[in-house]
């Protein structure tokens, strides 16, 4: 079992207990910090990321598991530092799967609904996320406003889905010939 089991094996109320005023955790954030998260615009942030990190975390491990680290000690054996080797050959060659990690993240947190409204509530202009405000407009007998909003959550989707679709397009052009490691200079 590792840290990222539980938001994947675990609903979102007992984070809401964990973190609550009252929780093991929140009590002595509380105390200490004056800092209360449950129903709050930071509450809705850290509810997203309960639910959304490990899909972030699973992709980038599975890319360090099976990066060639050959490469690296090539890198290592020509003098390159360790910082060196990290940001010029580690990162670059996972660059990819930290996209779409982080594009797997956002569209979960995007559209998470259970999470935030256990742990944040749906306060309009201050803890409320499209998903809620479309679930509102529903329940309060708007629907053409929330198709309206389910649009623009769904344009904005497509837009996000489209940029990070050009920078991976752009990444996978370029020459194979450019170097990976460039010696010049202080490694």
């Amino acid at each position: 079992m590792t840290v990222l089991d539980p938001p994947r094996a675990t609903d979102p109320e007992r984070a809401k207990f964990a973190f609550g005023r009252r929780g093991m955790v929140g009590q002595w954030l509380h105390r200490w910090f004056d800092l209360q998260l449950p129903f709050t615009t930071t509450g809705v942030v850290i509810a997203e990321t309960f639910v959304a990190l490990p899909f972030l975390v699973v992709t980038v491990d599975g890319a360090l598991r099976s990066r060639d680290v050959r490469v690296e000690a090539a890198a290592a054996t020509l003098g390159a530092s360790p910082w060196f080797v990290l940001r010029h050959v580690t990162l670059p060659s996972i660059a990819p799967s930290i996209m779409g990690g982080v594009l797997l993240a956002w569209a979960r947190a995007l559209g998470e609904f259970g999470a935030t409204i256990t742990f944040a509530g749906s306060f309009p202009g201050t803890t409320q996320t499209m998903p809620l405000a479309v679930f509102f407009q529903l329940e309060g007998g708007d629907p053409q406003r929330a198709v309206s909003l389910s649009i623009v959550l769904l344009v904005v989707s497509i837009a996000v889905l489209a940029v990070v679709g050009n920078v991976a397009a752009r990444r996978t052009n370029e020459s194979p010939h450019t170097p990976v490691l460039r010696f010049g200079g202080r490694p």
